[in-house]
């Protein structure tokens, strides 16, 4: 009887420490502080030579409709707890396999973003850093043939790097 009465104590002396305890899961595979309630996501700008008009647009949207859906954060449109701002640095076609005649038999479309992702609560998880995806297509198609669905694979990809890097942290 003593021995259960010395474990039942030494149980209720444990519980003020395990209180303290917290386990924290996310499907999403966040990693999210919780006193961070609210993201700004300035819309993208686009400061490449060449420019595809659609781009920052859709980019901004991708980029709101994935940490709307991801994440539990009140989206804001000034001074949020977490900001990110992307900037579309390049947009770059490019021969990538020559053939015998010296002709291209592939291009490369390839985008490179900027990214400053600002933790106002927590600076440690601050975070400056390009972004780039490619894809590759047929030279015998024109890109304006292509452009619209390279672009749209190539911005999914962005935006989860993105996500993964300020969010994740992976």
């Amino acid at each position: 009887m003593k021995r259960h009465i010395r474990i039942l104590a030494c149980l209720i002396a444990l519980l003020p420490l395990l209180a303290g305890c917290k386990i924290s899961y996310s499907f999403s595979g966040t990693s999210i502080q919780s006193d961070v309630k609210t993201i700004c996501i300035e819309p993208v700008v686009n400061r490449a030579t060449k420019v595809n008009p659609s781009l920052a647009n859709q980019l901004t949207e991708e980029l709101n409709d994935k940490y709307r859906k991801l994440t539990r954060l009140e989206q804001v449109s000034e001074e949020g707890d977490l900001n990110l701002l992307v900037t579309i640095e390049s947009y770059d076609v490019r021969a990538t396999a020559v053939t015998a005649d010296e002709v291209a038999a592939m291009n490369r479309l390839t985008v490179t973003c900027k990214v400053v992702f600002t933790n106002v609560l927590h600076p440690e998880d601050n975070l400056e850093q390009s972004f780039a995806s490619y894809e590759d297509y047929d030279s015998n198609n024109s890109l304006d043939m292509v452009e619209n669905q390279l672009c749209e694979t190539i911005v999914k990809k962005i935006v989860d790097d993105i996500f993964n890097a300020t969010v994740a942290q992976w």
